[in-house]
Parts: C-alpha cells; sequence; structure tokens
C-alpha cells in the first residue's frame, strides 16, 4: 500500500478515543486525542463527540488519512452502517434510559467527516488489531481473542488458509446476522451464576471485573487471612483487580487462589474455542489480562484439560500485545482492510 494513513477510533461508555495510524500500526500522535462519549445524552451529542475527536486527530496529524475505522460496541451492521444494538449508547426517555437499536451511526457521522466510514464490534475489531499488529503477527492461521474486563468480549480472525474454498483474509468472523463472536457468553456451567446477558453460566458471569472482585470480597468477609484489606487501608469497597493483583505478586494466598480459580474458568472457555476453532493463537486481552501469570498458568493447564490434544499442542495462549488502546488499533485494522479492497 505505502505510506497510507488512516483514523482508528474506540467509541466506549465513557470516553472516544482517536487517533492517525499507519499501515503498520504505528500512531502518528504522541497521544491519542481523548474526549468524553456523552454516552447516555443523546445521539446528536454523541455524534458531536465522535466527529470532534477526530477531527482533532486529523488535523493534529502532519499526515492525511484516507478513511476512519471505529469500534463500537454492541451489534454493529457494518454494511449498512447501522447500530442494531448498543446497551451503552442513548437517552433518558420519561426517566427510563433507551439504549441504541437501529440507530444509523455512518451517516450522521458523514455529515462531519468527508472520509469513508467504516465500523464493527470492539471485540472483534480489538482481535482484528491483535491480529495484524499484534501477537498474530499478520500471518497467525487463526487468532481467537478474548478481551476481559467490564464484560468479557471475543473475536476470531482466520487467515485462507483456515477454511476450505477460495478467500482473501484476514477474515473477521461476524456470524450469519453480522452480530457473531460474543466468546464471553460460551456456557461453562450449565444454570450457573448469572450475567448481564441474562443467561445463567456463562464465562462472562465468571471471569468479569466485578465477578473477581466479588470473589475476593466474599472470602475476606469470611475471615481468609489476607493483605489485600490492609492495601485499601480496610475499605473493601476499594478492591479492585490490580488490587488482588498486588496482593498475589506479594505472595498473599488468597489473592492467587481467586486468580487460580478465575484462570481455570477461563480455560474452560479457552478450551472449547480451541476445539470448535483450532487456532494457532489465542489471545486475552482486556485489563484483566495484566494479571500476568497467575491468571494465565491456570489458563493454560485448564485448557490443556479441556482442549482436544492435536488441537491444543498447536495452540499458542498468550497475553495480547495491544491491551492499551485496542480498539483504537482494531479501527485502524479494519480501515486499512477496506481501502485494501478498494484499491
Amino acid at each position: 500500500m505505502g505510506n497510507r494513513y488512516v483514523v482508528g477510533v474506540d467509541l466506549g461508555g465513557t470516553n472516544v478515543r482517536a487517533s492517525v495510524f499507519d499501515e503498520t500500526g504505528v500512531p502518528v500522535l504522541e497521544t491519542p486525542v481523548e474526549q468524553p462519549s456523552h454516552a447516555q445524552a443523546g445521539t446528536a451529542g454523541i455524534i458531536e463527540a465522535i466527529a470532534r475527536t477526530v477531527q482533532q486527530a486529523i488535523s493534529r496529524a502532519s499526515v492525511t488519512p484516507e478513511a476512519v475505522g471505529m469500534a463500537v460496541p454492541g451489534h454493529i451492521d457494518n454494511e449498512s452502517g447501522v447500530v442494531r444494538w448498543s446497551p451503552n449508547f442513548g437517552e433518558s426517555v420519561n426517566g427510563v434510559f433507551v439504549c441504541w437499536r437501529d440507530q444509523p451511526l455512518r451517516e450522521p457521522l458523514s455529515r462531519y467527516l468527508s472520509l469513508p466510514i467504516v465500523m464493527g464490534n470492539d471485540a472483534n475489531l480489538a482481535a482484528l488489531g491483535e491480529y495484524r499488529f499484534g501477537s498474530g503477527g499478520g500471518s497467525a492461521n487463526c487468532l481467537v481473542m478474548f478481551t476481559i474486563g467490564t464484560g468479557i468480549g471475543g473475536g476470531v480472525i482466520m487467515s485462507p488458509r483456515s477454511v476450505f474454498g477460495k478467500a482473501e483474509g484476514p477474515l473477521m468472523l461476524l456470524g450469519g446476522n453480522g452480530g457473531g463472536g460474543e466468546l464471553g457468553h460460551t456456557m461453562v456451567i450449565a444454570g450457573g451464576l448469572d450475567c448481564n446477558a441474562g443467561s445463567y453460566g456463562a464465562l462472562e458471569a465468571y471471569c468479569q471485573r466485578d465477578s473477581i472482585v466479588k470473589r475476593a470480597i466474599n472470602r475476606l468477609q469470611r475471615g481468609r487471612p489476607s493483605i489485600m484489606p490492609d492495601l485499601v487501608e480496610g475499605d473493601l469497597s476499594k478492591i479492585t483487580p490490580r488490587i488482588i493483583s498486588l496482593a498475589a505478586e506479594q505472595g498473599d494466598a488468597l489473592a492467587r487462589q481467586i486468580w487460580h480459580e478465575v484462570g481455570t474458568y477461563l480455560g474452560v472457555g479457552i478450551g472449547s474455542m480451541i476445539n470448535v476453532f483450532a487456532p494457532d493463537v489465542v489471545a486475552i486481552g482486556g485489563q484483566i489480562a495484566k494479571a500476568g501469570p497467575w491468571l494465565m498458568d491456570a489458563a493454560r493447564v485448564s485448557a490443556a484439560d479441556n482442549a482436544i490434544p492435536s488441537l491444543f499442542q498447536d495452540a499458542k495462549i498468550v497475553t495480547a500485545e495491544l491491551i492499551e488502546h485496542a480498539g483504537m488499533y482494531g479501527g485502524a485494522a479494519m480501515a486499512l482492510e477496506a481501502l485494501r479492497w478498494n484499491r
């Protein structure tokens, strides 16, 4: 492609971030442009926040981008430029929050931006970015990614070598109606804990942020010895995954047990995805991935126990390289692919 540039955008429930990237995934700006996304203040305000952020990123760059790629939470229909469903964005009507459903996004943004705009689910695009610019190296046969944070997202990226039939890659799994790739809702215990999607026993219910914190607080309230209360000066409401990791690093047995339990559940999900997709790379992203070996070692052991051995032996389970700003990298990767398709 040679010296082509795009804007990568990450639309989040709190902030919207944007930066300009070259074709190798190197950001042109030293720091991204970041502004409040006004996610629950109504569509007009959200659109204006996105447009203003993109415009500022472009104005600060010393190059001219050719397209915009945007990562958005929810069910995203890039073909029509519509957000089919996103629980984080919308407005209050008569005191009741009404989220986006079948909300046009590309067309109103195009009134502010003169560039082509593509968009996708944030976790799917995080996987695409990780495939192209991170642990996938742009050449993996198949990359499966879990993003673990407030919830659990996922994405599957395949090369043409991973499918039978004529194909050109990388290929991002979207499913029949474009809303697929929800790996966090893989069942690990039928009838188990409930999650925000209303199901019982999904991976998200056991490995997302609030579940991890609740696991720690429950054990502490039952009298388990730990240095975690000291780290938060006795205020258990200040327990976070970061606090649990700090305690684990200092040899705290309870903290290490919690990460082992979470990693074991995560490994069940990883093993299931290995059985389905036979990836050569499984990347764990999101802020929870920063737990490091206390989480990852247990996940690898559990995955080995649940995956078909001949498939597991070819799967490298790693911490994602693009934990920070994964959505922007993914948006940039999608925009670059769109330019390649239209060359």
